[in-house]
């Protein structure tokens, strides 16, 4: 059986605050692993040997370690089944996606270790003679990295990737339901040679451990992904302190649907990010909006695709998506499924069967028939249920689409390359596409959005390391 334990100062060490139970999302009479918990004493023992390591850590020259960073791609790409396996037992994510989060992963380390060698300042020109003056990025100490467990492999490393090649050290505390996951990357990051005390890994609960991390440890920065409610709190603690902070919180993103979309085309593109990882990504597709016009045909298209869907345990490679992660998502996300059965008209819903009492199956739904205020056209439900609006025409559509205090993705889907153009410009949305679903953006992208998803940073691409640095403006007179 599998136990989590904490990795702090380049020691190994099991805490003592109480245990968790991890059960198979997807059959629930199987015991993943235990967790053991951490409390206020351990992430404060994280915070100190960051700090100790910081020094040494950040005095490395940048290609020495981007040379670190290659060396842990390497590992975690030797150990792709195994921890795809894990990931996908502990919170049920269907094991093709998995496999590919982890070579996410992999392609993220190896992007910012190249950034080892590039450029990380630029040359200003001077009014005066013979003064040389320039800036150059400096790290900002130790960071805090606190992820969720829907994406348990790649969103930890976009955070800590970017903050290593940055020279920083690193406190990490993952979610529960991907604390096991954790554990394992923290053990093949240790085999691989990451010196002691530049990750440190503290399992527990947020609200146990949270608030220590947040208002008691020596931190120069916090990068958090999760809830909108826990984000506001990260951003307060952070900036009563004038500590950086970087949070990535909520969406409700909207896919519009001009009449001259291509049907083959927006109806695939559409299921994937309504209901892959059972729409337990921040930037699934939970708003459907349609141009009048072409909703009868967009909607029996999708009565056809839902009804389709395989939805089997996570490990079978056949799996379109599988369980919930958790009890307590499964609960959250029916209490919406209930709703929508109840107060809209269901249009759309998979018909193949699963075993409910063996895991957390939330089958696919597609309602119609509410208002643009009604709480499931604006909460985020964060489960595979999707809501359908019709627009009378392109600028009906856009505004229906920026109803929302969420503004973190949204796609159109036109064969009119002017609407697809205005699209980009009109739609209140960090991340904004043409004729490609609203999940899924590359990882050598800048990933954010507007209003209440972002605290108006970018995680990812070049703009991560504007977050996890500081600019440092140099002048040497030579007269």
């Amino acid at each position: 059986m599998l136990e989590s334990r904490n990795w702090i100062g380049g020691e190994w060490n099991t805490p003592t605050e109480g245990n968790l139970i991890v059960m198979n999302p997807s059959d629930l009479q199987e015991q993943v692993g235990v967790l053991h918990l951490s409390g206020k004493s351990d992430v404060l023992q994280a915070a100190q040997a960051a700090r100790m390591a910081f020094s040494g850590w950040a005095g490395l020259p940048a290609p020495k370690r981007g040379e670190h960073l290659l060396r842990l791609a390497v590992a975690l790409e030797a150990n792709l089944e195994e921890l795809a396996t894990l990931a996908s037992r502990e919170m049920g994510k269907p094991i093709t996606e998995m496999k590919g989060e982890v070579i996410r992963g992999v392609n993220l380390l190896k992007y910012y270790a190249a950034e080892g060698v590039r450029s990380f300042g630029s040359v200003i020109p001077a009014y005066d003679t013979n003064i040389l003056q320039y800036t150059k990025r400096v790290p900002l100490g130790v960071v805090g990295l606190i992820t969720p467990w829907n994406f348990p492999v790649a969103i930890p490393i976009w955070k800590l990737a970017p903050a290593l090649i940055c020279g920083n050290t690193v406190i990490w505390k993952p979610a529960e339901y991907a604390s096991l996951t954790a554990t394992r990357m923290a053990e093949i990051f240790h085999f691989a040679g990451l010196p002691d005390g530049v990750l440190n890994l503290v399992i527990g609960k947020g609200s146990r451990i949270g608030d220590t991390m947040l208002e008691e440890c020596d931190l120069n920065a916090v990068s958090f992904t999760g809830s909108t409610g826990t984000g506001l709190r990260v951003a307060s603690a952070c900036a009563k302190r004038n500590i950086k902070y970087q949070t990535e919180m909520g969406g409700k993103n909207a896919a519009v649907v001009l009449k001259d979309a291509d049907l083959d085309k927006t109806v695939p593109a559409i299921l994937s990010g309504a209901f892959r990882s059972a729409g337990q990504k921040c930037t699934a597709t939970s708003r459907i909006i349609v141009e009048r016009e072409i909703a009868p045909a967009f909607t029996e298209a999708m009565q056809k695709a839902v009804q389709s869907l395989n939805i089997r345990p996570a490990l079978d490679p056949a799996a379109y998506l599988g369980p919930v992660a958790s009890s307590s998502q499964f609960q959250s996300v029916m209490s919406y499924v209930q709703m929508a059965r109840e107060e809209a008209q269901v249009i759309a819903e998979c018909r193949q069967k699963v075993t409910e009492s063996q895991g957390h199956y939330v089958y696919p739904l597609l309602v119609r028939g509410i208002e643009s205020n009604h709480v499931l056209v604006q909460e985020e439900i964060f489960g595979p249920l999707a809501v359908m609006l019709e627009a009378d025409n392109y600028e009906h559509a856009v505004d229906l689409c920026n109803q929302s205090i969420f503004g973190l993705s949204a796609s159109v889907f036109t064969r009119d390359l002017s609407n697809g153009l205005r699209f980009l410009d009109d739609a209140q949305a960090g991340m904004v596409r043409v004729n490609q679903e609203t999940a899924g953006v590359e990882y050598q992208s800048p990933f954010g959005g507007m209003k209440m998803s972002s605290s108006h940073s970018r995680e990812q691409g070049q703009a991560a390391l504007d977050f996890y640095s500081d600019v440092k403006t140099c002048g040497i007179s030579y007269t």
